[in-house]
């Protein structure tokens, strides 16, 4: 995919593999890193920081951190209003435990009900900004949950392999959003094992975990929220 640097909103600069350091393209499709079959990690330009005044004026969702993110042309985000959720103060059970403090940051207010609608919601607007077609995962539920809401936003085929056994509600929720439901006997790892066959001819972006860069980058703003909120520069 051809782009220019002016044009982009994200400060993304690079894709490296996270075994030996060896750079690809953040701008081009990539999975896993060619060299050591590892994920890669994306690096971006930091010459540039976001200041607290303008955090204060953004949407209250994980998107308010746009220029540390990967999608490159707001367009291409798909959103349901994931992210910053809020940090309670659980005092009973800190002095339970004798503990000074305890506070908990509630990721069941997430769209889909847990911290996967980051990671899913960052890699299935990179899969619509590659133009993907699809996607595929395996999951024991609250994945395939977030990953079949996604793709339904953005017009996506979904096929989500899970577990026989798997709670009735996780696949209710994944056939309501439309994906196609493949139920495996046995574990996590069979289904990892059926989703590859099929998906042997590639037609389907495997959005497993780490098996493509930009899940982790959903999640890692958990970290950048709870900075945020702790130091109290915005309501939580």
């Amino acid at each position: 995919m051809e782009t220019t640097l002016q044009s982009l909103v994200s400060h993304l600069s690079t894709l490296s593999c996270s075994g030996c350091g060896k750079q690809y393209s953040p701008f081009e499709k990539q999975t896993v890193s060619a060299c050591c079959q590892l994920p890669l990690l994306a690096g971006y330009n930091l010459a540039k920081s976001l200041s607290k005044e303008v955090l204060q004026k953004r949407e209250g969702t994980m998107w308010r951190y746009l220029e540390m993110l990967p999608v490159l042309h707001k367009e291409n985000i798909v959103s349901l209003g994931e992210g910053y959720t809020p940090i309670l103060t659980l005092n009973n059970l800190a002095k339970k435990y004798e503990l000074r403090s305890l506070q908990l940051k509630d990721e069941g207010q997430n769209p889909t009900g847990s911290f996967k609608a980051r990671g899913l919601s960052m890699a299935i607007s990179k899969a619509k900004e590659h133009g993907v077609e699809g996607c595929i995962i395996p999951t024991a539920g609250n994945a395939g949950v977030a990953m079949a809401a996604y793709c339904a936003k953005a017009g996506m085929r979904a096929t989500v392999v899970m577990p026989r056994h798997t709670p009735k509600a996780f696949r209710d929720e994944c056939y309501w959003y439309g994906a196609e439901v493949v139920l495996v006997d046995g574990l996590i790892n069979d289904c990892a094992a059926r989703a590859k066959e099929l998906n042997s001819a590639g037609e389907l972006l495997d959005v497993s975990t780490l098996k493509e860069p930009y899940r982790i980058e959903g999640k890692k703003t958990m970290g950048y929220e709870i900075a945020e909120q702790a130091i109290g520069n915005c309501p939580t």
